[in-house]
């Protein structure tokens, strides 16, 4: 999966709770898949459209009824899924609000090792100032993410770098995720 892949799938806060229920063999219908990732309709909904639309879900044509479908991971959903499914496993359920977030898991990525502010965002290419620092700062907030200043240098730099929780998410990101250019 390439990072531009991650950051689409990402857009969506039910996106990644819903091929890590698919990976872990909860039925592909709306009601148990409901019931497992604990979204609201309207949000499940434009989750489960999205992942269609970019590729990684599909209907499960001969099965379902047409007001109840069945859905099915693609080929490319099944990679996008067993990545979810690892990240879902390394996190507690008091972690999943900040992995919701659409920039967290692109930012964790992007920080497997230290780096400054201008590297993250080379690295995102999309995101703006204001969205990269939000997010560092939500992470920091959970001890996700350690900064750190070089007063040495003018001026003062701070260097960004997984830590805990953060770092076992990244570990499973940077392993499957290529950065473009």
């Amino acid at each position: 999966m390439d990072i531009k892949a991650l950051v689409n799938t990402t857009s969506k806060a039910w996106a990644m709770p819903i091929l890590a229920n698919l990976h872990a063999g909860v039925a592909g219908r709306q009601a148990p898949l409901l019931a497992a990732t604990g979204a609201s309709r309207t949000a499940f909904a434009q989750s489960m459209d999205h992942l269609i639309s970019i590729g990684l879900l599909e209907r499960n044509p001969g099965h379902g009824h047409p007001l109840r479908p069945e859905f099915r991971l693609t080929p490319r959903g099944v990679s996008a899924a067993a990545i979810a499914h690892r990240i879902q496993t390394v996190t507690g359920e008091e972690d999943r609000d900040l992995l919701r977030r659409s920039w967290t898991l692109p930012v964790l990525t992007a920080i497997h090792r230290p780096s400054h502010f201008n590297d993250i965002k080379r690295n995102l290419q999309t995101i703006t100032d204001r969205a990269l620092s939000q997010s560092l700062k939500a992470m920091e907030g959970r001890n996700w993410v350690q900064r750190h200043v070089d007063s040495a240098a003018r001026p003062p730099r701070p260097t960004y770098l997984a830590v805990n929780t953060g770092e076992l998410i990244s570990r499973v990101t940077a392993s499957e995720v290529r950065f473009l250019g």
